[in-house]
């Protein structure tokens, strides 16, 4: 009988197996997760419940407690399980359930910043608040070790505090400014040997210590960027989820990261990672988000790097704020000379100082192998495309393309790179590496060409000033937002080119395995640079407004942004209200809240219904019952957007927006609007009078002009001024076809 047994248990693990490994798209199983809304009650009966529930589409106990990969219980209801197709079929129709979705694999957004934003090193502060707020960091781990994060001169963490500091591994634990550290590998491809908290990857380390790092003076990445690497709130801590490895940042992880961290006391939430842009309760960012913001938490996370494409922008749902990334006035410029006198500043972050004056010179033409194939571009500096015995000992001239190990492995001392686009920003490589101007690299073609042993040199980079600032990097990724056409995303824009910040001593400078420099700060570029900006800057007007809701700190966020004078067709596509300004945001004077009502309104004129609608209702509702207050849009937003879709289609649409005064006690704003002569805008009334702080005002703003024939934006403005305040939305009409 017992034999019996263990034979039957065997079969069912190998069927098991078999179904999680192999067989037709019908048989495999896959990792999805499974979303239910709000926390329940009872952390063991929802583990219970997503038990039984799974075992009722499962169909065996066994398989289903198998198949459970993670429940999420403290912040919302959800659970990770592997599935069949047709388990996830019935699943979705569970009336129960909001949204099954399959877990993907995201990826991360990859100092005088703060000066550059008016905000020195005297800047105004509420020490006392600050040193209370708790950012909360979704990414690679922390570098506890590096001096950013030291905690000389901070108390005990704050007594809201509910987290907890996981020791394991080469991790030593947390201090006063780290009070929290959590690590998830519940989904990675390659499980982790020792996995713990710490980063190994540099990521995270850079992006807390631009929201909270301490400031310590004489940073520097080998001498670049030399000065005072701060955080924008200094005095605040700092609490890791680390959710990304080596293979990237898992749903799965992502949703614990959130879960945790919205129950363990966070007050702000930055997440610099990003993938395909799917409906906002089939995405773990979005869900999280949504259930940070009602708990009165700001999510804050980058718009991409797949810039400067159109709809490229991610993590767009209304409650989060999205940043993109934007230019400083120091950029970094890497000095080339070659023998006849040719002299030009290419882009990189070049650490390396040349031994000699000159050095050989070749082109990857002329460095060529032999045996590639026709269709292979001659000037790629790509694998197997060079002859080692042409390239040993000689700076290369390549087109287009670069594979930096390949080059050192074969003997090469530094590339210079011809581009037809030139670059705006400044990357980090294991050799000398200068991306130049293809104008100047064909000068330099002609000049090797026409000399029997040509020369040149790759300088160490410098710092220049640059003042076409601020400008919205090309990498940044745009908009249309693909899931909302009534919202303009990004929200805003912050520094996120050549950014120096902490590091990681357990990753090279450049994260390659052939490179031997390590050091406790990096400059890096990215959205993933910007989002930190962006979320330090909302805890500092948290530390003078801590009662405020998270959109009303991105209101005075968004009203108070610099708008970018650049002559650009992406226009708010590319930066939506502007620059941030964190001084001026501390005193928007009006500001636009959302309410739960905007949200549900929202939601339904998205098509949302019944499930989903529970969430923010905690019971049936049907969008007929919620009121209609007319109009384009349905949410108070700080930002007016209108998507045409037809050559023929007229513009014509009305916005009803509700301002609350946070300013003067008594005021009187008048409207003032700056639209082009083709378009009509009309604002009613042109006046708001506030008799006391708090009060609400409401209004109403009609554009109307002829269909888009020649363009495909049209960009206006309406500020609202007391002459104290100026409180700024962009309107931005977009042809999307």
């Amino acid at each position: 009988m017992v034999q019996i047994c263990m034979i039957t248990l065997f079969l069912l693990a190998m069927q098991l197996h078999w179904s999680f490994t192999h067989g037709s798209s019908d048989t495999v199983r896959k990792a999805y997760i499974v979303y239910m809304g709000d926390a329940p009650q009872s952390k063991a009966s929802a583990i219970d419940l997503h038990h039984n529930l799974l075992s009722s589409v499962v169909k065996d106990d066994h398989i289903a407690q198998q198949s459970r990969i993670y429940s999420y219980t403290k912040s919302f209801n959800a659970f990770a399980a592997n599935l069949l197709p047709q388990e996830v079929q019935s699943l979705q129709e569970n009336e129960n359930v909001v949204s099954v979705f399959p877990s993907k694999m995201r990826k991360l957004h990859t100092t005088r910043s703060w000066d550059f934003l008016g905000m020195p090193q005297s800047v105004k502060r509420n020490h006392q608040i600050e040193s209370n707020i708790i950012v909360g960091v979704l990414d690679t781990g922390i570098y506890i070790d590096a001096p950013s994060f030291d905690d000389k001169g901070f108390g005990p963490p704050p007594s809201k505090w509910k987290g907890t500091c996981q020791v394991r591994g080469n991790f030593t634990g947390c201090n006063n400014k780290v009070i929290g550290a959590r690590f998830y590998n519940h989904a990675s491809t390659t499980p982790h040997p020792n996995p713990s908290p710490i980063d190994e990857e540099g990521h995270g380390s850079h992006t807390s210590s631009t929201i909270a790092g301490a400031s310590i003076a004489g940073a520097s990445l080998y001498d670049l960027a030399k000065g005072t690497a701060r955080g924008g709130v200094p005095s605040a801590r700092i609490a890791m989820y680390k959710v990304c490895w080596d293979d990237g940042c898992s749903d799965i992880d992502l949703m614990a990261g959130l879960d945790d961290a919205i129950n363990d006391g966070v007050d702000l939430i930055s997440i610099s990672i990003g993938g395909d842009s799917t409906s906002y309760f089939n995405s773990p960012i979005a869900i999280g988000a949504f259930h940070a913001m009602k708990k009165g938490i700001l999510t804050t996370c980058s718009a991409g790097n797949d810039g400067p494409s159109l709809y490229s922008v991610q993590n767009t749902a209304p409650w989060i704020l999205t940043v993109g990334a934007s230019g400083m006035d120091r950029q970094f410029r890497t000095l080339v000379k070659v023998g006849n006198g040719i002299k030009t500043a290419g882009f990189s972050i070049n650490t390396f100082s040349p031994n000699k004056r000159m050095y050989p010179l070749t082109t990857a033409v002329k460095a060529a192998n032999g045996s590639l194939e026709q269709d292979h571009s001659p000037w790629l500096c790509d694998e197997g495309s060079l002859d080692a015995n042409k390239v040993k000992g000689k700076i290369v001239l390549c087109k287009e393309g670069l594979v930096q190990d390949y080059v050192k492995q074969i003997g090469g001392l530094g590339t210079i790179v011809s581009l037809q686009q030139q670059s705006d920003t400044g990357y980090t490589f294991i050799i000398p590496v200068a991306l130049i101007d293809t104008n100047v690299g064909d000068k330099i073609e002609i000049y090797v060409n026409s000399t029997r042993a040509p020369q040149a040199v790759i300088y160490k980079s410098i710092a220049v000033h640059n003042a076409a600032t601020p400008f919205v990097a090309s990498f940044s990724s745009r908009g249309p937002n693909t899931i909302s056409s009534t919202i303009i995303k990004p929200d805003i824009v912050a520094p996120g080119i050549d950014i120096l910040a902490a590091y990681s001593k357990l990753s090279s400078v450049t994260g390659h395995l052939e490179d031997n420099r390590f050091d406790v700060y990096n400059i890096i570029s990215g959205t993933s640079m910007a989002c930190p900006h962006v979320a330090a800057a909302a805890a500092y007007v948290k530390s003078f407004h801590p009662n405020w809701s998270p959109a009303a700190i991105k209101s005075a966020l968004m009203t108070t942004a610099s708008e970018l004078k650049i002559k650009d067709v992406q226009a708010e596509l590319a930066y939506g209200a502007g620059q941030i300004d964190p001084v001026r945001a501390l005193h928007p004077g009006l500001i636009y809240d959302v309410s739960k009502f905007d949200y549900i309104r929202f939601l339904c004129n998205e098509g949302y219904s019944g499930t989903t609608l529970k969430v923010f209702t905690e019971k049936n509702t049907n969008c007929s019952s919620i009121p209609d207050i007319g109009g384009h849009d349905a949410l108070n937003y700080p930002s007016m957007y209108l998507q045409l879709n037809s050559t023929n289609s007229s513009i014509s649409a009305i916005f009803h927006r509700t301002v609350t005064n946070v300013g003067s006690i008594k005021a009187i704003y008048k409207a003032t609007v700056k639209a082009p002569a083709n378009l009509k805008v009309t604002v009613v009334p042109k006046e708001l009078t506030f008799s006391h702080l708090n009060e609400k005002k409401s209004f109403m703003v009609m554009i109307k002009g002829p269909p888009l024939k020649n363009i495909t934006t049209v960009s206006a403005s309406l500020e609202w001024s007391d002459a104290k305040h100026r409180v700024r939305s962009p309107i931005l009409i977009f042809l999307g076809i």
